[in-house]
């Protein structure tokens, strides 16, 4: 496996800036260039992207090293392999698009855990939408939703061999994302940080190459970790 940052290039900022306006589905898109296949591949990368300065950069971890598809970019690339055991403490970034399953005349979908606990408060007060609830008495945004996002990371790390301090989680933003090419398209991420206990060594490897949760073709899932410190 590849970890790799793509970043613009010296000199070429606003050109590469002006590229990358259009979403993040067409980010995935985009980046499908670096990893090109004669045959009609999966998608073998997670992604992430941030913004440094006003520029974006994006971070990388992937099956195959990313070859260079354009001169505004610039591309920096180094082989992952985590050493990892039962017991080990990391500090932890994850865009992430938390979601709960819910069944309905035999059927699953998926659904917000931020705005199922928004739609319960609201319907507490008989209200409908978040901005008719007036007063100082309305939470902010962390207080709705760090317990169900902080329940959907816990539960998702019972599978992928890691426990949340949920003492240390916090959250940096939501943001409701469209895909301008598919105006049908919308979903949630929520950027979490703070610090994991890793369980299962093997199965917390897998998930730092194949991602947490959903929404992978729209840079969520990529799990960043360093040691405290």
């Amino acid at each position: 496996m590849y970890f790799s940052l793509i970043s613009p290039t010296a000199g070429a900022e606003r050109e590469a800036a002006h590229q990358r306006l259009d979403g993040p589905y067409a980010d995935h898109q985009w980046l499908w260039n670096w990893f090109p296949s004669e045959n009609d591949t999966r998608r073998d990368f997670l992604f992430r992207r941030r913004e440094v300065d006003g520029l974006p950069r994006y971070y990388v971890v992937s099956s195959r090293p990313p070859v260079k598809a354009a001169d505004t970019w610039h591309v920096q690339s180094r082989d992952y392999a985590p050493e990892l055991a039962v017991g080990d403490q990391l500090q932890f970034e994850l865009r992430a698009n938390p979601t709960v399953r819910h069944g309905h005349d035999g059927k699953s979908k998926r659904h917000d855990v931020v705005m199922n606990a928004k739609k319960k408060l609201l319907a507490e007060r008989r209200l409908t939408r978040w901005a008719d609830w007036e007063g100082v008495d309305r939470p902010s945004f962390d207080v709705v939703a760090l317990p169900p996002c902080g329940a959907w990371l816990q539960r998702r790390g019972e599978a992928l061999g890691f426990a949340p301090d949920l003492s240390t989680l916090t959250i940096e933003g939501q943001e409701q994302c469209r895909d301008q090419s598919r105006q049908d398209l919308r979903f949630t991420s929520v950027d979490l940080t703070g610090l994991i206990t890793v369980t299962d060594p093997g199965a917390f490897r897998t998930a730092l190459m194949s991602g947490v949760g959903s929404a992978k073709a729209f840079g969520c899932g990529l799990m960043l970790v360093k040691r405290p410190g």
